[in-house]
């Protein structure tokens, strides 16, 4: 299995990356990983001693340019064809990588997902999911978080099943129960698109519809896939790493729930509905977050997730 990870993505490029690769060798005794660590040579070379125990775990891709976190994506893109982004798409599409990985400018790696493996045949609209933490220790995978703003009712269905297979095959939930997120629990409840929304994932016998989940529910063990528009996805989820940011990193209050609302636990956010695994990771990632990107794109390519996905939606557009 090969990785590709951008070290030159995020605020803290290339030596956080470098370091969460360390963290991963150190932790990781998986040989069927190898990293494709893809970025400028001479950046990356004074923190390339870290991995001199793990050099056969990694190759060192170079990549010369790099798309800043304010570049217009389309454009960074085009005028930027050997930057880190732009290689790491390439060995993607070449089925040179397995996966990639990168913390850099969300909307490049949305344009380059979109435009370079593109959609899974019968998908309307990729969607990225996050975890939300659960008082359980567990979490509930929230989608969408923000690349849908404005969505369908048939949106929302397909994240749903999306949402479901993911818990299923990459977290191991036999029968993942799947909430719409609303403003009350009851049938006819919410906007135009809930209630649109409501009766086709009712229907649906391919997912476990267990109804309308509200917001005091979201940290709850109510459901394990929470579906929404974008627009309120993100909201939700900025909600959600501002209680880790004020609770623990300001007041200094140590408890387990509160510390499962670091995000760096997590790593990052997959693309979910692509030809090829990607993950988003936050541009303030560190060590740690850059470990568990890399854990989690090893999780979704042993899942076989893809190809389950193209399986699904494959029956769904012929049945």
């Amino acid at each position: 299995m090969k990785i590709g990870l951008d070290i030159m993505g995020g605020d803290y490029a290339p030596v956080e990356a470098i370091k969460g690769v360390q963290l991963f060798f150190e932790q990781s005794t998986d040989p069927s990983v190898h990293l494709l660590l893809i970025g400028n040579p001479e950046a990356a070379a004074p923190y390339l001693s870290m991995l001199e125990p793990y050099q056969s775990r990694y190759t060192l891709v170079p990549a010369t340019q790099v798309v800043g976190m304010h570049e217009h994506p389309t454009k960074a893109l085009k005028e930027k064809p050997d930057s880190s982004i732009s290689v790491g798409f390439g060995l993607l599409a070449m089925k040179k990588a397995d996966a990639f990985i990168s913390a850099g400018n969300t909307g490049a790696m949305l344009v380059g997902s979109m435009y370079s493996v593109k959609n899974i045949e019968g998908i309307l609209r990729p969607t990225i999911a996050s975890p939300i933490p659960r008082e359980d220790g567990k979490y509930n995978l929230l989608l969408d978080v923000g690349i849908n703003a404005d969505c369908k009712a048939e949106h929302l269905v397909q994240f749903a099943q999306l949402g479901s297979l993911y818990m299923q095959h990459v977290e191991g939930i036999e029968h993942p129960r799947v909430g719409l997120l609303n403003i009350g629990e009851e049938e006819g409840k919410g906007n135009i698109l809930a209630q649109a929304t409501y009766p086709l994932l009712k229907e649906d016998k391919q997912i476990n519809f267990v109804g309308n989940m509200e917001g005091r529910d979201i940290f709850l063990d109510k459901s394990d896939v929470l579906v929404c528009e974008g627009f309120v996805g993100n909201v939700v989820l900025k909600m959600a790493e501002s209680i880790y940011q004020i609770f623990s990193e300001q007041r200094k209050i140590s408890d387990p729930f509160l510390n499962n609302f670091n995000y760096e636990i997590y790593g990052g956010t997959p693309i979910l509905g692509i030809n090829e695994p990607v993950i988003i990771g936050h541009g303030i990632s560190h060590a740690l977050a850059f470990k568990n990107m890399i854990e989690v794109a090893g999780k979704i390519v042993h899942s076989d997730l893809m190809n389950i996905f193209k399986k699904h939606f494959s029956q769904t557009a012929t049945a």
